[in-house]
C-alpha cells in the first residue's frame, strides 16, 4: 500500500546517522528564507515574545528565544554529558591510548582557528570576543556528512572523529564557563553545589529512577542560571551523577544513563537543535553589501572553520603520528584524516551558541551567523568531495549462486 511505503520510507530515513545533520541544514535554510521575505516581522515577534513565571522579586520572564537557548539547549547538553561519561568509561575515551590521539587533535582543531580569529581582529576590541567561536564543532553534521559517504570510509576514522567532535564539545563547554560568565552569583551557585550533593548521594546508591534526577536537575537549573554562568552547564553538570551502572546482574537491562541517551537522541535530533538553528540562523540579507560580508568577524569565523580546523586537525594529527605518540587510524590515509579535519569545521550549533554568548548586538549578530553559515557550508561541501573522491568505492557482495 502506498500509505504503508511511504510511512516505511519516512521511518527509515529518520532511522539513518545523517537524518539529523539534514533535518539542521533544512532548519537553517528555512530560517533564512523566512528572515528574509514578508514573514520576517512574525518570526521577530515569535522569538522575541516574552513568557515565563513571576514571583515576588523571582522571574523568570523571558523572550522564547531564550527559552530555546538557555532551556531546551540545556537537554542538548544534558545529552553531551551523558556520551561525554559514557565514552570517557566504557568507550572510545576510556584509556589514554584511545583518547590520546583524537584530544590532541581536538586542542589542534580549537587552537588553530582561534588564532586565525584573532589575527584577523586583533585591531577590533569587541569584536575579539568571539575569537572562541570558530573552536567549536557540530558532531550531528560532522558524523551525518560521514554517514552520507557509507562505507567507503575507514570504521576507525568515523571512531576518531567522533570522539574529536566530542572532546571538542567538552573543550567548547570549558570555554563557556570561563570566559563567557560576566559575574558569579555565589550564594546561588552554593545552592547548585549543595544540590549536586545529592545528586552524588543518588549515584552512589545507584538510583535508577529519573524523577529524582530530574526534579533536582531542575532546581540546579534554576540556581545556574540565577548565578552568572550559562544555564546549559546545569546539563552537562547533572549528566556526569547519572549512573552508568544498572544494578542488575542482566547484562541486557540498560542503565538509566543508557536509557536517557536512547529516549533523548530523537527529540534532540529532531525537535530542539533543528529548533534551535531555526530560531537563531535568520540572517536578513537586507542592506548586505560585500564590505559586511568580507569584515573581520565573518571573514575570521568563515576561515577559522574552513581553514583553522582542518589545518590545526591535520597538524596535530599527522605530529602525534610522526612522534609516535598514536597510531593514525587505522586504515585511513593522510587525505582521508585531512577529509576528516574539513568535517571538523562545520561549527554550526556549538559556534552559534559560542556566538550568541558573544555577541548581543543586533550587528554583531548578524555577522557571526553569516560567518558560521558560510564556513560551515563550504567545509561541509569540500570536505564531503574530498572523502568522496579520495576513498575506494566499497566491493559489492558476491551474488550468491
Amino acid at each position: 500500500m502506498p500509505v504503508r511505503r511511504t510511512l516505511k520510507t519516512v521511518s527509515a530515513f529518520f532511522h539513518h546517522e545523517a537524518a539529523g545533520g539534514i533535518v539542521l541544514l533544512v532548519a537553517a535554510i528555512l530560517a533564512m528564507l523566512v528572515k528574509n521575505s514578508g514573514l520576517a516581522h512574525l518570526y521577530d515577534e515569535i522569538f522575541e515574545f516574552k513568557v515565563g513565571p513571576e514571583v515576588g522579586s523571582f522571574s523568570l520572564y523571558k523572550p522564547l528565544h531564550l527559552w530555546i537557548n538557555d532551556g531546551l539547549m540545556a537537554v542538548f547538553f544534558f545529552l553531551v554529558g551523558l556520551e561525554i561519561k559514557r565514552e570517557m568509561l566504557v568507550g572510545e575515551l576510556s584509556s589514554f591510548g584511545r583518547a590520546v590521539l583524537p584530544g590532541i587533535a581536538a586542542v589542534g582543531g580549537m587552537l588553530v582557528p582561534s588564532l586565525i580569529y584573532i589575527g584577523i581582529n586583533w585591531h577590533n576590541a569587541t569584536a575579539l570576543r568571539g575569537w572562541a567561536i570558530p573552536a567549536a564543532t557540530d558532531i550531528a553534521f560532522a558524523v551525518g556528512i560521514l554517514a552520507l559517504i557509507g562505507p567507503r570510509v575507514p570504521s576507525s576514522l568515523k571512531v576518531f572523529l567522533l570522539a574529536l567532535a566530542i572532546l571538542d564539545d567538552l573543550g567548547a563547554i570549558l570555554i563557556i564557563a570561563l570566559f563567557y560568565t560576566a559575574s558569579l552569583n555565589l550564594f546561588a551557585l552554593a545552592l547548585a553545589a549543595a544540590a549536586c550533593a545529592i545528586l552524588l548521594l543518588l549515584n552512589r546508591r545507584n538510583v535508577q529512577s529519573l524523577w529524582p534526577y530530574l526534579i533536582v536537575g531542575l532546581f540546579i537549573w534554576v540556581c545556574v542560571l540565577k548565578s552568572g554562568l550559562h544555564a546549559t552547564l546545569a546539563g552537562v553538570v547533572v549528566a556526569l551523577f547519572v549512573p552508568l551502572d544498572s544494578g542488575s546482574e542482566d547484562e541486557s537491562k540498560l542503565s538509566l544513563l543508557e536509557r536517557l541517551e536512547e529516549a533523548l537522541h530523537a527529540p534532540v535530533a529532531f525537535f530542539i537543535l533543528p529548533l534551535f538553528a531555526f530560531s537563531n540562523a535568520g540572517v536578513s540579507l537586507a542592506g548586505m553589501t560585500l564590505d559586511k560580508l568580507f569584515s573581520s568577524v565573518p571573514m575570521g569565523i568563515a576561515l577559522g572553520l574552513l581553514l583553522g580546523k582542518p589545518i590545526g586537525i591535520f597538524l596535530a594529527t599527522w605530529l602525534s603520528v610522526t612522534a609516535r605518540i598514536a597510531p593514525k587510524p587505522e586504515g585511513a590515509s593522510w587525505v582521508q584524516v585531512l577529509g576528516a579535519g574539513l568535517l571538523g569545521g562545520i561549527g554550526f550549533t556549538m559556534s552559534l551558541f559560542i556566538g550568541m554568548l558573544a555577541f548581543t548586538d543586533a550587528e554583531r549578530a548578524a555577522e557571526l551567523r553569516l560567518g558560521v553559515l558560510a564556513g560551515s557550508l563550504l567545509a561541509a561541501t569540500l570536505g564531503y568531495l574530498l572523502l568522496t573522491f579520495t576513498s575506494p568505492p566499497s566491493p559489492r557482495p558476491e551474488r550468491q549462486g
